[in-house]
Formats: C-alpha cells, sequence, structure tokens
C-alpha cells in the first residue's frame, strides 16, 4: 500500500466560569478542541512559552549521521519545488519529512491533545474580535539569511487562498501586526481553524512574495477564482517552477544529486532547532512498497511509513526491526455503486453484507496484527469515539460482530431469495458483482479478495478485479464500479468532521461532480430508525462553531445514522506496520507504550517529533 494508506481526525467544553487568566486559556484550548485530561495536560501551554526541545545535541557530533527513510517522490521536470499547498507533484509535498525543511507552527500530540510550538512560540483565539493571531519565534532565519517573519505567514496563507484550500472556508483575512505576530481574522468559527493554522508549513516571502501579492490583491478586490482572472492566476501559478529552495528547517534538499532511486536532505546549520538535532543528513529512499521492501529488509531504511505485506513484517522482526504501531486513523472499506445498483440501496443490504464478513480475519489476513475490525462503526476511528459520543450513545452502535443468521434474515426482508446456495435479487437475477482494488497494495489486495471469498462462500457472486492504483479512484469517481475499495476515516486531523468527509462527500456526487461523475451516489437525504437527517447538513455543522457541546452533538448524530445506514463498510482500521531499525544508524525510536505512538504517522510524524527533540537520535 502506499505509505498515506489513504487516497490522499474532544473534549468536554467549559461551562461558565470567572474570567481569570488560567481559565481562559483552558478555555481558548477547549474551543479549539485540544483541551488536555485535566489541568495536567494544560500545564505546559498554559504560559504560551516555547515548548523548546528537551535535549541538546553538539552539531559537531552529528557529522556523517545519517537518518535512512523511504518515501515517494516524482523526479523533475515532473516532481518539482513549488511546495505550496494544493498544488500537486511537489517533492515531499505530503510526506512527513516536508516537517524538516519547511516547518509549521506547531506539531501535535495526539493523545496529549497539546501543541509542541516550532515555528511559532504561541498562538492566541480572541473570541470577542474574531481572530486568532500567531507569534512567531524571534530570531528564525531562511537558509539565505534572511529573517523569517510575519510576512511570509501572509504570504503562505494568500497563496492558500489562491489556490482554494481549506483554511478560506473559515477566514476573512490575515495581516502582519508586526515582524512576528501574524493576526488571522475569523470569518466563520470553527473548531478545526487552529490546526489549519499551525499546521501549514511555512514558505518564504522572497520566493513566493510576487505571487501571495497578486493573490492578495486579488483577495481583496473580491475576484473570484472562478473568474478568468481567476482561473488565469490559478494556473499559472501551478506552472511556477522555483529552484535552490530556501528552506527553514533544519534540513534542505540536496536538489542537485537527486536520482529515481534517492534523494538527501541536507543539514541547514541556519535552520529551526538545527542545533538539536543529533543527524547530519536524512537520506530518503524512492517508491511504494514494492520497490521499498527489498531495502528495507537489506537494512539500508531506519524507519518506513509504507503498509508491508504480513510475511515482509514476520521476516522484518525475525532480522532485528522493531514493528511499530501508531494509528493510522482510517482503513479499507467496501465502498457501493448505487446508480448502477438500486438493490443495494436498501439499508437492510448493507447490514446483511456486514453481518457476512469476519473483519476480524479479514484485517489479520491484510494486515495481520496491524488490521484491527472496528468496534463501533462510527465512521471515524474507535480511538476518538469516547471523547465525541456519549457512553449511553455509543452502547446503542451496533458493532456487526460476524452472523450468517442475522444476515440471511435481512436479505430475505429486502426480498432476496436464495436457491441452491446463491442469493437472487427481488427481481429474480443472481447476486453478482465486481469488486475493484488497487493490485499494488499490499494490504488492500488481500482484503478485497477475503472479503470476496467470504462473500461468495455466503451464496454471493463477486468477481475480483484487481487493477492498477492509479486507475482506481477516476473508476470510483466515474463510477465505473460495482463495489470498490477505498478508504474510510482520516489521518489528517483528530476532528471527526474530515472522516466524515471521507465517508460521505470523498467518492460520493459531493466532490466527485468536480470531475463530472457521480462516484458512488449514495443520497444525503435519508431516513433512520430517529427520523429522517441531512447527513450533509450534520457533517457540516459538526465543524462549525466555537461550542464543543452542539459539535458533538452533531458528531453523535453522523455517527449514529452512519451506523445504522452503513453507506460504505468499514473492513477494519489500519494500525502502522512501521518498521524500525536500532542500534545501526538510529539509537532507539520511540518505546511502544509512549502516547506519542498514538500520533498519526502521516500527520504529527512522532519520528520528525523526537529527531527534533534529539530523542530520536544518532548510534
Amino acid at each position: 500500500m502506499s505509505p498515506t494508506g489513504t487516497n490522499d481526525s474532544g473534549t468536554n467544553s467549559p461551562g461558565p466560569s470567572p474570567r481569570t487568566n488560567a481559565i481562559s486559556r483552558r478555555h481558548v484550548l477547549q474551543l479549539f478542541g485540544i483541551a488536555g485530561v485535566g489541568v495536567a495536560g494544560i500545564g505546559s501551554l498554559e504560559a504560551c512559552s516555547p515548548s523548546s526541545p528537551s535535549s541538546s545535541t553538539d552539531s559537531s557530533k552529528s557529522a556523517n549521521k545519517e537518518f535512512h527513510g523511504a518515501y515517494p517522490y516524482q523526479l523533475p521536470p515532473k516532481g518539482h519545488f513549488n511546495l505550496a499547498a494544493g498544488v500537486t507533484d511537489g517533492i515531499q509535498q505530503s510526506s512527513p519529512y516536508l516537517d524538516l525543511v519547511y516547518p509549521s507552527g506547531g506539531l501535535y500530540y495526539w493523545a496529549d491533545k497539546k501543541w509542541e510550538w516550532m515555528m511559532a512560540e504561541s498562538g492566541t483565539l480572541d473570541e470577542a474580535n474574531k481572530t486568532y493571531t500567531m507569534k512567531l519565534r524571534s530570531g528564525l532565519t531562511w537558509s539565505d539569511g534572511k529573517p523569517v517573519t510575519a510576512k511570509d505567514v501572509v504570504s503562505t496563507f494568500n497563496l492558500q487562498w489562491l489556490m482554494r484550500q481549506p483554511p478560506w472556508t473559515f477566514l476573512s483575512d490575515v495581516t502582519a501586526k508586526d515582524d512576528t505576530t501574524a493576526v488571522f481574522t475569523i470569518g466563520t468559527p470553527s473548531t478545526v481553524l487552529e490546526r489549519y493554522i499551525l499546521r501549514a508549513p511555512i514558505l518564504p516571502d522572497s520566493v513566493y512574495g510576487e505571487w501571495a501579492t497578486k493573490a492578495e490583491t486579488m483577495r481583496k478586490a473580491k475576484t473570484s477564482l472562478d473568474s478568468a482572472e481567476g482561473k488565469q492566476l490559478n494556473g499559472d501559478f501551478q506552472k511556477f517552477r522555483p529552484e535552490n529552495p530556501v528552506v527553514s528547517g533544519p534540513f534542505n534538499f540536496d536538489a542537485k544529486n537527486m536520482t529515481n532511486a534517492q534523494m538527501n536532505l541536507v543539514k541547514n546549520d541556519k535552520g529551526l532547532f538545527a542545533d538539536k538535532i543529533g543527524f547530519s543528513k536524512v537520506l530518503l529512499y524512492n517508491g511504494e512498497t514494492s520497490d521499498i521492501t527489498p531495502v528495507v529488509l537489506n537494512k539500508d531504511v531506519d524507519y518506513a511509513t509504507h503498509g508491508f505485506a504480513v510475511a515482509t513484517e514476520k521476516t522484518l522482526e525475525g532480522s532485528g526491526f522493531r514493528i511499530l504501531r501508531p494509528p493510522v486513523y482510517s482503513g479499507p472499506a467496501l465502498v457501493f455503486n448505487f446508480t448502477a445498483h438500486p438493490e443495494l440501496s436498501d439499508p437492510k443490504v448493507r447490514q446483511a453484507i456486514a453481518y457476512v464478513l469476519d473483519r476480524q480475519e479479514n484485517g489479520t489476513v491484510a494486515l495481520g496484527d496491524s488490521g484491527k475490525p472496528c468496534k463501533f462503526m462510527a465512521g471515524f476511528s474507535d480511538i476518538l469515539v469516547p471523547d465525541w459520543v456519549s457512553d449511553a450513545d455509543q452502547k446503542k452502535l451496533q458493532a456487526y460482530e460476524k452472523d450468517e443468521a442475522k444476515a440471511t434474515q435481512l436479505l430475505q426482508s429486502a426480498g432476496w431469495k436464495k436457491t441452491g446456495g446463491k442469493w437472487t435479487l427481488p427481481n429474480g437475477k443472481p447476486a453478482a458483482y465486481d469488486i475493484k482494488f488497487p493490485t499494488e497494495f499490499a494490504d488492500w489486495n488481500p482484503a478485497a479478495t477475503n472479503a470476496a471469498d467470504q462473500l461468495n462462500k455466503f451464496g454471493f457472486n463477486i468477481t475480483k478485479r484487481g487493477i492498477t492504483f492509479t486507475q482506481l479512484n477516476p473508476d470510483v469517481l466515474a463510477g465505473k464500479f460495482d463495489i470498490a475499495i477505498q478508504s474510510w476515516g482520516a489521518s489528517s486531523h483528530p476532528h471527526p468532521y474530515f472522516s466524515f468527509v471521507q465517508d460521505l462527500y470523498t467518492f460520493n456526487y459531493v466532490i466527485a461532480a468536480n470531475t463530472g461523475g457521480k462516484g458512488m451516489n449514495f443520497p444525503l437525504k435519508q431516513t433512520t430508525s430517529a427520523g429522517p437527517i441531512d447527513l450533509q447538513s450534520v457533517v457540516d455543522k459538526s465543524a462549525q462553531g466555537l461550542n464543543i457541546d452542539e459539535q458533538k452533538k452533531n458528531v453523535t448524530a453522523a455517527a449514529m445514522a452512519f451506523n445504522e445506514l452503513l453507506p460504505i463498510i468499514p473492513l477494519w482500521e489500519r494500525y502502522g506496520n512501521n518498521p524500525a531499525l536500532e542500534g545501526t544508524r538510529v539509537a532507539k525510536f520511540p518505546a511502544d507504550d509512549d502516547p506519542i505512538l498514538k500520533n498519526a504517522p502521516y500527520a504529527d510524524n512522532f519520528v520528525i517529533m523526537y529527531m527534533y527533540q534529539g530523542k530520536v537520535a544518532p548510534v
């Protein structure tokens, strides 16, 4: 499977309280859905002081100390160094290693629900004035020696406006108050906005300023991006190809020595926390799982996030690798084409399919100990459900454990019949479907194969159709499928909103319309046992406003509806099976019981965070 594992995430709301300093800071954290689990969880943030890495490493000791990782990239000219959000094919743009080159304001501890301040030293919400203020650390410099300023932040977000990025769903303006203070004006309050602000890689105005200024002028003139002028600027910017990247991180691209097999990130001594990092170079091998597997087996890689085959994992464990299993907060699901097969529109049929499948078996076959069946089937990660759904409501969620008698009863009540061991539809036709899956993905391929085998044993007629992974998304968006394997959940962000977007919008008419298709074409206006529900309205509201209790109501409503309707059927939740080699180049990786292993490896990668802190260090 691809390293991202996707085709690509709560707290108690405060009651009335006196507006003391400590309380109001806690209130800010809770408004953004990141309050810790009690006062202790807030302590490190309370003073809004820089959370500098704890252990210092003398830079002279880092000579010839290499870290070896792996992540796919495209060589120039297809791959390039325009790394603005929304521009495709940027080298390492969606990779965890980008945080070593273009750091963002902060990195997030998913278990502790708090920020590790990086380029920023603090972030403050002013609810009354509808602003969020990000204060940069003083003394930051770009690799060309120029200071990092709030103007760089403003330019970064003007480019995000030009590229139609999500923060501008909530923002109305961004300005530089002074050299180190960027002020974001909030148009539509949302608890997800802080993460968008603090996790945006800050880009240099010296490189992107001309484009950012044009974008800002257009934005302030209220010129639509759908106008001829807007489309022109957007299209021209996507063709912009800067050379010799100017960076603020502790590493920079060795652009001239990149090959199709590997690339180097070389030490930038001017970069953020460069003196804390013990490595002088990060070598990244290029490729998907099949390319990377032999390199890892040869112990040329210290850490990789690809989804490795079960047999490969066992070999790696036997040869001295640790296998780290961070939650990915997503996994594979069965997605249905409701246009081509209206009989699947009856929720009883989808519930029956869920009861047929032994999802424990499916996960084990596909990914060993890293494929865990969902307990709640709520549409977002089991880990996050207790933060958003009450104990009483959790008990109402059906687990859909294997029960062939229940499946038979549901199909019969939907008008299906079983004759000679085979199911027929209410119209008398056989229950025959193709299932499409990406041949190259070492976990989704066996997941689809096993699901088809289980359904066939029960009396369906499922034909397996393995296709190249680059063709699967276009086929699903265009409606050229019966059943397909696609991703459920989201590993980019801990708010359930993003999981529901993936579940209900990404391969549905909501987003498929961008490419002229309808995708699975599942209507978002539905009726459940609780009555009618507009899922699009409920999901959108789940991220809006600053009232966590209101958000919880909408998250719970969406979860209950998803659980009953099963618009898609999650097969299991993916945990990483990340090989980590200790004692060769890297001294050690985080312990298995370290809470940082609750971080999604593709969002706030724990190896990168600990490298910044000197906790992942050379031998």
